[in-house]
């Protein structure tokens, strides 16, 4: 015997045989290649399938598999599913689809379909009947208010409805509740503002009322003025709402807490729009939001600017909220507003928009909106910065805006006498007087007759 032979020589009785060697080298030599071949198909088999995968679905995974198989031959089907992880048994009804293709024959259930009728897993509805009830009476029990419902007081988040369900048997994940609950017809939504309460009989005509007279002043040239108190604000190093332009990764650092600062404080902005120039006035109070300190606002307005563009006007007109500084049922705002109507020499008159309809106001979306826009992740960190924001604020539509500080000092709970109201010349509109009504100068001869 040799390394790669084998002497298979031996005697017969019948007489001498000839010897018989068997040489293995060649065909070690054919395995080698045979192996060496399989595993470059194999490369090329995976790199294929690794460009092809994120596009073919099942069916085409399992046609593009069974076209490799064929393909290579025998073996194809071994080394198909080493390269690309597919089970042998799919690959093989790949191949038996493709054989059924070459024949002409056409899928009853359409060429569009992965999968033929009722084939794969069931859906969870169909084994489970009882799991989408579950979810929609957990659901509306917590909608309606139920007070035995288990997640009355706790968030419908995914995860709760899952250990809810889990409780009642259901095999179920985050995943599938999240699409029963979109099939259910329920999605994530926030609340939503608006439930203003019960409606005045005559707000309409409350609206219709203004908006008549605002038309009337506009067209004598006089002034129609919306006012309002915005929101207060802390002064200081605080977040302020919003994104602003900076390099990324340095976002500009404030406070953690929002208490408020002993020496800094709030501010109150208080601002006089002008409805037919697009002007306003903006006084930004540093003490408490009273009547006296709108009024004082207003009275600025006049000094500041509008002095010198309605100094002829007959009279003005303010259209305001129905409550705080500036609320029908707010003696000091009586009174003090008859002490600016002495000293311009000039009747106000006053309407105040109907309860519950403060954002109707037209200083809301034409000034104060935008205020915010222009200061929004902007630390107001000093009184400066605030009057220099609000002052800086613009819009396409050309709105100009002054403002100053009002360092004054108003003392909050001040108390308006009776006599003190009786002294003020308020004369009521015959609609809604207390919502409709003009002060007139002290020494008005025509308004006391």
């Amino acid at each position: 015997t040799h390394r790669n032979s084998i002497d298979l020589s031996f005697r017969d009785p019948l007489g001498p045989v000839p010897e018989l060697t068997i040489d293995f080298s060649a065909r070690k030599d054919l395995h080698s290649q045979m192996r060496e071949s399989s595993r470059e198909a194999a490369r090329g088999v995976k790199k294929r399938f690794e460009k092809l995968r994120g596009s073919l679905n099942e069916r085409a995974r399992r046609l593009f598999a069974a076209s490799e198989a064929v393909a290579f031959g025998h073996g194809g089907i071994t080394m198909v599913a080493a390269a690309t992880g597919i089970a042998p048994s799919t690959i093989g009804k790949g191949i038996a689809e493709l054989r059924k293709l070459e024949t002409g024959w056409v899928p009853p259930w359409g060429p569009n379909r992965v999968r033929c009728p009722g084939a794969g897993r069931k859906k969870t509805t169909q084994s489970d009947p009882t799991v989408l009830d579950d979810l929609r009476r957990l659901v509306e029990d917590t909608t309606r208010g139920d007070p035995e419902s288990a997640l009355l007081w706790t968030a419908r988040s995914l995860r709760n409805l899952e250990q809810e369900l889990k409780k009642r048997d259901h095999q179920v994940g985050k995943n599938l509740i999240a699409k029963l609950l979109k099939e259910l017809g329920y999605s994530l939504q926030a609340n939503r503002k608006k439930q203003e309460g019960a409606q005045h009989p005559d707000r309409n005509a409350q609206f219709e009322n203004i908006n008549e007279k605002v038309r009337v002043q506009h067209e004598s040239g006089g002034p129609a003025l919306s006012v309002d108190t915005k929101k207060k604000e802390n002064v200081g190093n605080y977040k302020n709402t919003g994104r602003e332009l900076r390099p990324k990764g340095e976002p500009e650092d404030v406070n953690v807490y929002d208490f408020v600062d002993p020496e800094l404080g709030k501010v109150a902005p208080y601002g006089v729009f002008d409805l037919a120039k697009n002007e306003a006035w903006v006084s930004v109070g540093v003490s408490h939001d009273t009547g006296e300190f709108a009024v004082h606002a207003i009275r600025l307005w006049w000094q500041k600017m509008g002095k010198a563009i309605y100094a002829h006007a007959a009279t003005l007109l303010i259209i305001a909220d129905g409550g705080g500084s500036n609320g029908y049922r707010l003696r000091l705002w009586k009174l003090e507003l008859q002490k600016l109507a002495d000293e311009i020499g000039k009747p106000i008159s006053v309407s105040h928009l109907p309860p519950g309809t403060s954002k109707w106001n037209k200083i809301e979306h034409r000034l104060f909106s935008f205020i915010t826009k222009n200061w929004r992740g902007k630390p107001l960190i000093t009184h400066q910065v605030i009057v220099n924001l609000i002052a800086s604020t613009t819009t396409k539509t050309g709105l100009q805006v002054r403002c100053e500080l009002d360092p004054r000092s108003y003392a909050k709970g001040r108390r308006v006498t009776d006599n003190e109201l009786a002294a003020v010349n308020l004369v009521p509109d015959n609609f809604h007087g207390e919502w409709n009504y003009t002060i007139f100068p002290t020494n008005d001869s025509e308004a006391i007759a």
